[in-house]
């Protein structure tokens, strides 16, 4: 491999992690618009693991605005980026597919105890799988999937007290 390939790999994995924090980005700061911006034209993302819907980015990125409004805070934290280019001749329509790993917390409005509080009310992990594009405009998301394994919520106990209760939402093959 040449040295001018070497540094065009490294160009292109910056901006695809870049591509996936803008994602994250978005997302916790509700901001839609650039959020819709992140995806092709046929962009599509698919949010029933964690309880949401599938669609393109339009309809999708509606859906959160609608449900991610009681969310007061959130904050992905989105790790263990893997990426695989497909097609890569630095050139409109290279391909690449990302495998990250993800944990978010929320909180709500008000919290469990019915009171605004700092603590998340609830944390959630798992993966994402995003699917890129090379566009005119750079790297794009053709798609993105969250696979949700685990959940975590915060409840107030008989005497006030907050307690935590988990929830695996990925029951592995012949356990569920």
């Amino acid at each position: 491999m040449t040295q001018r390939v070497e540094l065009a790999a490294v160009l292109d994995q910056l901006a695809i992690d870049t591509l996936i924090t803008d994602y994250a980005g978005t997302v916790d700061d509700g901001d839609w618009d650039a959020y819709r911006e992140l995806f092709t034209p046929d962009g599509r993302a698919d949010y029933r693991s964690a309880g949401g819907i599938e669609g393109g980015a339009a309809e999708v990125s509606a859906w959160l605005a609608e449900t991610m409004g009681a969310v007061a805070m959130r904050q992905h934290l989105i790790v263990n980026r893997r990426v695989r280019f497909g097609v890569r001749e630095q050139d409109v329509g290279d391909t690449a597919r990302i495998r990250a790993d993800y944990v978010n917390p929320l909180r709500f409005a008000t919290g469990a105890d019915g009171v605004p509080g700092t603590a998340p009310d609830l944390t959630c992990g798992g993966r994402y799988e995003f699917a890129a594009l090379r566009t005119h405009g750079g790297w794009r998301l053709r798609q993105v999937v969250v696979r949700e394994k685990w959940r975590s919520t915060r409840t107030a106990d008989r005497t006030g007290a907050p307690a935590r209760a988990a929830q695996r939402t990925d029951t592995p093959p012949g356990r569920g």
